[in-house]
């Protein structure tokens, strides 16, 4: 049931991306109260399908599927049939690929002005790289992820989460509430070009920037905060110190310098300080973690004001009190998967979204 407040009630959007960021946009906007059709290619139906059926779960549930041939002129016309009805359409192709297919912006705006198409590509519809293969560690790579130094022993890794993607996504889920909004309002579409570089340039540009004057003694970026780091435990667990007000380093202090006095050390005790003595506060920082058992610390820290996490495996993030205190997650029936609510509660309440995963094609007409 949609609550009657929600301004996405009535919108309608075709989904035809694949894989994460559109699939995903769209998704939050189905959570907000728009109804998503999901065109899928026949048979073979979006990439994410071959990755197993949760992957594609978990950004499609609740999605009819429509297969449709988007090469053929039946297919073509169906599509054209499904925009009449829409608000939006959503695709994922590389640039120029709606143009060849006979179903670009201007196609679509000539049997619904008011259609508002966004199209997600790694870098844009223009611009030297528009043309070039790309997924979320090349759209890192270019966009200066790597280039801003965080650790006093700093090393290049992959991220844990497709973070270019999901930056993208959001962006795309915002612009596309926004042009819709404006089209019902004035009439008009307008065609949203959302670059996955682009993105997540804006995540980074700052910093680097920053980062610019550090090339060469990465150490003394201000960026490199040595209490505020990743430290291994005796029984080799992680946890996360998140200090950077210096009440939280005093806190420390008053917590743990009868045990570990070099904590007290005139040398750490104001923020500048410590950003003078790096390399000593972190390595301190080491060998004091390296002496108890993460169990150990998450009971030491536990009355605490301080900023201390421990890293949590996959089997404890789902048993986490607060985790399942938000009801961020649910289960979904038939994937072995998981469904994720709207990550921002609304007092006035959202919709209750469904949980059906479609075969490929399943409400095609």
């Amino acid at each position: 049931m949609k609550p009657e407040w929600s301004c996405l009630k009535d919108v309608r959007i075709i989904d035809v991306s694949q894989l994460l960021p559109g699939p995903h946009a769209t998704s939050l906007l189905m959570q907000l109260g728009a109804d998503v059709i999901k065109v899928e290619q026949p048979g073979v139906g979006d990439s994410s399908r071959q990755l197993g059926p949760a992957v594609y779960a978990q950004f499609n549930r609740g999605k009819p599927s429509v297969a449709l041939d988007l090469k053929a002129e039946a297919g073509r016309t169906a599509f054209l049939d499904l925009v009449r009805e829409a608000d939006a359409v959503v695709e994922g192709f590389r640039p120029g690929v709606m143009q060849r297919l006979g179903l670009g912006y201007e196609a679509l705006a000539a049997v619904n002005p008011a259609i508002v198409l966004c199209s997600i590509s790694g870098f844009g519809q223009t611009g030297p790289y528009a043309d070039h293969a790309g997924h979320d560690l090349n759209y890192l790579a270019l966009a200066g992820y790597w280039s801003v130094p965080v650790q006093v022993d700093d090393k290049v890794s992959r991220p844990r989460a497709r973070i270019s993607d999901y930056a993208a996504s959001g962006y795309a889920a915002l612009a596309l509430a926004v042009a819709v909004m404006s089209a019902r309002q004035n009439g008009h579409g307008q065609h949203l070009d959302v670059s996955i570089h682009d993105a997540i340039l804006s995540w980074t540009a700052h910093g680097a920037w920053a980062a610019r004057s550090y090339e060469d003694r990465p150490r003394e970026s201000p960026t490199v905060m040595p209490e505020n780091d990743l430290f291994q435990t005796r029984d080799g667990r992680y946890l996360a110190m998140g200090i950077l007000e210096n009440k939280f380093w005093l806190n420390l202090g008053d917590a743990l310098g009868r045990d570990f006095p070099a904590l007290l050390d005139p040398r750490f005790a104001s923020r500048a300080a410590r950003q003078q003595n790096k390399p000593e506060v972190n390595g301190l920082l080491a060998r004091i973690f390296l002496t108890r058992s993460l169990a150990q610390w998450a009971e030491c820290f536990a009355p605490l004001d301080i900023p201390f996490s421990p890293a949590l495996g996959a089997g404890e993030l789902f048993d986490d009190p607060h985790v399942r205190a938000r009801e961020m997650i649910r289960h979904l029936p038939a994937e072995n998967a998981i469904a994720l609510n709207f990550p921002v509660k609304f007092s006035l309440g959202l919709p209750q979204g469904e949980d059906f995963v479609p075969a490929v094609g399943e409400h095609t007409p």
